[in-house]
């Protein structure tokens, strides 16, 4: 049984697809053994509290200095014994020693198929926005691993999603999230449950590839 932490900054769409998809059984072999924030008026906290997850919050606002916070946050998530760390929104920078602590286990959804569009500064609708800015005609979402770069780790899967003419940010968003994050993120979950996701000299295997005829999913 793989053990994740679901580390959340937000309103928690990719932890309630997450939620859904081992409910329905979707990923198999997985429980959230925990879900922290660094924001106590996420909205992602309600989530779990409603289906019985464990939550926390862990803000640097509360501790003197980013170090102290960095361990607290380090302690925290080694609390919940997990085998995973899932980042599904989470707009804090993950600190050095917890990448060493959980080498090629934490995996981060990004709204953008990486390397495009991706980096410091490229998070949320921003993403979106510069999509659109740039006439794009495709974008899409990328699970990757974590490193010590921002959005530069091994890619472990992606999904493409249209541009469509007339799309504003908004409406782009909502389309990424319900064509590729939503889907996209379980699926990954559920390989990693199963063993089918391995890492060689910073490559990425994956034995089953993805369907990119999947349908959306409804979350709100």
């Amino acid at each position: 049984m793989l053990r994740i932490a679901v580390l959340v900054s937000g309103g928690g769409t990719n932890l309630q697809a997450i939620i859904d998809a081992i409910a329905d059984g979707t990923i198999t072999n997985t429980e959230i053994a925990g879900v922290i924030s660094n924001n106590r008026n996420a909205y992602a906290l309600e989530r779990a509290k409603r289906a019985g997850i464990p939550a926390c919050v862990v803000s640097p606002k509360d501790y003197a200095d980013r170090e102290t916070f960095h361990q607290a946050l380090l302690d925290t998530v080694s609390s919940f014994a997990v085998d995973l760390i899932v980042l599904a929104g989470y707009l804090v920078v993950i600190p050095e020693k917890m990448i060493d602590a959980y080498p090629n286990r934490i995996i981060n959804i990004h709204p953008s198929l990486i390397p495009a569009f991706c980096g410091t500064g490229f998070y949320g609708l921003k993403v979106h926005e510069a999509v659109l800015a740039r006439g794009v005609k495709v974008t899409g979402a990328t699970v990757h691993f974590v490193d010590k770069g921002t959005d530069t780790g091994p890619i472990i899967m992606q999904k493409a999603v249209p541009v469509e003419n007339g799309d504003t940010p908004k409406q782009l968003q909502q389309r990424v999230m319900e064509q590729a994050e939503w889907i996209l993120l379980p699926a990954v979950i559920d390989k990693i449950a199963n063993g089918k996701v391995s890492v060689t000299d910073g490559i990425v295997r994956v034995d089953v590839s993805f369907s990119q005829t999947e349908t959306g999913k409804d979350i709100h």
